[in-house]
């Protein structure tokens, strides 16, 4: 009889193991799906950036629009290369104005943030130090027709909401031409 209860014995222990291994698989699994599915949860309306700013950079980016949107619309890193911004960030003469250099640690905040967004240049390449000399900003604006020369306020005539840093919306004139221009699905 001994025997007897010994093998219903390592059952239960081992179910209630497996009970425990499966509960804490099913645990880890909805925690990291939760987490996979942050940037999924959040509408591209409602990100306004051209890029989802994980935590670690939003400093940073405060940081760049508080001294770059105080004198005119601050640029998503994007439409500069990183070699661009590394010369802007330690030239004190900014387009013909004299400014206030940046210090640390403010300015590596600033730094790792547009390094982090900003894209790299082609071998041979010449930094551009104009945004309509940059292949990337005229890479996001293609068959726009753009004001010679290309002035950082006239962004506000396609993007209204470039002042607040939201370069997605698009003026109604520029929704109903994206609309227009899509291709067609098979029915």
């Amino acid at each position: 009889m001994s025997k007897h209860r010994n093998r219903r014995q390592i059952p239960r222990k081992s179910i209630g193991l497996l009970l425990v291994v499966l509960t804490w698989c099913l645990a880890i699994g909805w925690l990291i799906s939760l987490a996979a599915n942050v940037q999924g949860t959040t509408s591209s309306s409602d990100i306004g950036t051209v890029d989802i700013v994980p935590p670690q950079y939003q400093l940073g980016q405060q940081l760049y629009l508080e001294n770059c949107s105080s004198c005119h619309i601050a640029l998503p890193p994007a439409v500069l290369p990183t070699e661009t911004w590394k010369n802007l960030l330690q030239d004190t003469q900014h387009y013909g104005t004299q400014l206030k250099p940046l210090v640390d640690p403010p300015r590596i905040l600033i730094w790792r943030y547009l390094s982090t967004f900003s894209r790299s240049l082609l071998k041979d390449e010449q930094v551009p130090y104009r945004v309509n000399s940059s292949r990337y900003f005229k890479a996001l604006h293609p068959q726009v027709k753009l004001p010679r020369p290309v002035q950082i306020s006239s962004c506000v005539q396609c993007h209204p909401q470039a002042a607040n840093f939201n370069f997605r919306r698009l003026s109604t004139e520029w929704e109903k031409s994206q609309v227009e221009n899509q291709p067609q699905q098979p029915k």
